[in-house]
């Protein structure tokens, strides 16, 4: 099961990672002022990771494939990792549905 770890920025922005079992992270949050905005950033991507028509496939300028997960008012909630191939993209957004809507949440401990 994958888990979101929520950490902050050295600007002081909360941000999230889904990260999948393995530990590799396959959804990055956008910064959130606040912690509670953040969590609530990690609620949209739980009941919007199931939604296919969520996800956007897209392909970077030089040629790597990412993609957006969407909220249903359209805003982006969480990009992927730049990938080498379509099929690793696609295997990322799978990735995301089967990790996101049952994942724990543990916040990352200072170093």
């Amino acid at each position: 099961m994958g888990k979101f770890v929520i950490s902050q920025r050295k600007n002081g922005d909360f941000q999230f990672n889904l990260k999948a079992t393995n530990g590799q992270v396959i959804l990055a949050s956008q910064g959130y002022a606040s912690k509670a905005s953040c969590e609530n950033g990690i609620e949209s991507v739980k009941n919007n990771a199931t939604d296919d028509a969520r996800f956007e496939r897209l392909t970077s300028s030089n040629g790597k494939f990412y993609f957006n997960l969407k909220a249903g008012n359209g805003q982006v909630i969480g990009s992927s990792e730049m990938y080498e191939s379509e099929a690793s993209r696609d295997n990322g957004i799978e990735s995301v549905k089967r990790n996101a809507p049952d994942a724990s949440v543990e916040e990352e401990t200072a170093a």
